[in-house]
C-alpha cells in the first residue's frame, strides 16, 4: 500500500493525505453544447533547450504543447490560443506566440471535431516606448491580427498595457478599437482583463471607475455590434457581469472570464447566460465538458454536481496575486501526465509555493480531476521532496 503524502498546510504543519475520489473519465460529448466554451491553454517548455529562462525567448516543446490542445478538443471544448494563460507578456514573446498560433490552427483544421479556435492579438511585439501614438498602437494590433486571420483563427483583441500607459481616454479607445474592428475580416471578441490579472491594465477603457468604463465599452459594442462576436470580461465580479450582459445588443455574447463565479454565470438566470473563455477550463476540462453536456440536456442537477466541486480548486489556482494562476494550470497538466516535467517559460513555476501546490492537489482530488491518482501522487511526492518534505 502506498504511504500517504505529508502535505503542508497554511499554518506550517504537515498532514497525511491520499487521493480517494474516483476520477472522471475523459470522453467526447454526446451532444453539442448550448454554450460556446473556450479553454485558454498554456505553453509547455522544452527543459533541454531552455538554458537562460529569464533572458532568452522560451524554448517550446511543440509536441507536448499541441497534445494539451488536442486533449481539450477531444472533449468538445474550443480553444483560446496565445492568451495570458499562454504567458503572453510573462515569458512568451510575440514570435513564439505567432508560431504557436500557426501550429495550433493547422492542427485544429485537421481535428475531426473541427474545434473553434480564437487567438489573441495584442501589441506586445513592441516596447511601450515605441507605441506612443494611436496610429502606432493600431498598426501593432493589425500586424498580429493579420497573422491570426491568415492562419484561419478568430481574433480576440487582447487588452493592451500600452493604452493605459499613454493615458488613453474614452474617446481614444473608441478611435483605436473602431479602426481595429473595421479592419477585421470577421467579428472579433473584445477582452476586458481586470487589474487583478494584470495591474498594468488599471484604468482600461479610459477610467479606473468600473461604472464609467462599462458605459464606454457598451457604447463601443453598440456602435460596432455587427462586427463584435462578444466580449470576455475578467473582473471577478458576478453582479457586474450579470448586469453587463443584460445590456448587450442582441447576438453579442458575454464570454465569462470569471474564474471564481463561472458556474452560476454559465448556467444563467433564466433570461440571460454567459458563455465561457476561461483559463480554468484547461485544468478542469473533464468536469467542464461533461457539465456543459448536462446543461445542453437541461440537466441542471448533473451540471451543478460536476462543476460546483471545481470552484474551490479554481479559487485556489486564481487566488491573489491572480496573475500567477498560470502556474496552477501547468501544475495540473503535469499531475495528469500531459507533460513530463513542471518547468514553465521564464521559470514561472516558481511564482507559487509548495503550500499552494499542495492545496491544488487536494482540491483536484475532491473535484475528481486527478486522471491517474497513482501517477499524480508519485509526482506530488517528488515535488514535496524537492521542497524538503519527506
Amino acid at each position: 500500500m502506498t504511504h500517504p503524502l505529508s502535505l503542508p498546510l497554511s499554518d506550517g504543519t504537515l498532514a497525511p493525505f491520499s487521493p480517494t475520489a474516483t476520477p472522471l473519465v475523459l470522453r467526447a460529448p454526446a451532444r453539442p453544447f448550448t454554450r460556446t466554451a473556450f479553454a485558454a491553454a498554456h505553453v509547455v517548455s522544452d527543459p533541454l533547450a531552455e538554458t537562460v529562462p529569464w533572458t532568452t525567448p522560451p524554448a517550446v516543446d511543440w509536441d507536448a504543447t499541441l497534445a494539451v490542445r488536442h486533449a481539450l478538443w477531444d472533449q468538445g471544448l474550443g480553444l483560446a490560443e496565445a492568451m495570458d494563460t499562454a504567458q503572453r507578456g510573462m515569458g512568451v514573446d510575440w514570435p513564439t506566440a505567432a508560431e504557436l498560433i500557426r501550429r495550433t490552427m493547422a492542427e485544429a483544421k485537421a481535428h475531426p471535431l473541427r474545434p473553434r479556435v480564437a487567438c489573441g492579438a495584442g501589441t506586445d511585439k513592441y516596447r511601450p516606448a515605441d507605441l506612443s501614438t494611436e496610429d502606432a498602437i493600431v498598426a501593432a494590433y493589425a500586424e498580429q491580427m493579420e497573422v491570426i486571420e491568415a492562419a484561419g483563427g478568430q481574433v480576440i483583441l487582447m487588452a493592451s498595457r500600452t493604452l493605459p500607459a499613454i493615458g488613453a481616454d474614452a474617446e481614444a479607445y473608441h478611435r483605436v478599437y473602431g479602426r481595429l474592428i473595421g479592419q477585421a475580416a470577421a467579428p472579433i471578441i473584445l477582452h476586458w482583463l481586470g487589474d487583478a490579472f494584470d495591474p498594468k491594465l488599471t484604468g482600461y477603457w479610459g477610467s479606473a471607475d468600473v461604472a464609467t468604463a462599462t458605459e464606454t465599452v457598451l457604447d463601443l459594442i453598440e456602435t460596432h455590434a455587427a462586427k463584435v462576436d462578444g466580449i470576455k470580461i475578467s473582473l471577478l465580479d458576478q453582479a457586474h457581469e450579470e448586469a453587463f450582459r443584460a445590456r448587450l445588443p442582441e447576438g453579442v455574447k458575454l464570454y465569462t472570464g470569471d474564474d471564481f463565479n463561472y458556474a452560476p454565470l454559465i448556467a444563467g438566470d433564466g433570461e440571460h447566460h454567459s458563455h465561457a473563455l476561461l483559463g480554468i477550463f484547461a485544468a478542469i476540462a473533464p468536469a467542464a465538458a461533461q457539465a456543459l453536456e448536462a446543461l445542453a440536456k437541461d440537466d441542471l442537477d448533473t451540471y451543478t454536481r460536476l462543476l460546483d466541486p471545481t470552484v474551490p480548486l479554481s479559487r485556489e489556482i486564481f487566488r491573489a496575486p491572480t496573475q500567477y494562476y498560470k502556474a496552477g494550470i501547468a501544475f495540473m497538466a503535469w499531475l495528469n501526465g500531459r507533460q513530463s516535467h513542471f518547468l514553465m517559460p521564464g521559470g514561472f513555476q516558481s511564482s507559487r509555493g509548495i503550500v499552494h501546490y499542495a492545496s491544488v492537489f487536494r482540491l483536484a482530488d475532491a473535484a475528481r480531476l486527478l486522471r491517474d491518482p497513482d501517477l499524480a501522487t508519485a509526482r506530488m511526492r517528488h515535488l514535496l521532496a524537492l521542497n524538503g518534505i519527506d
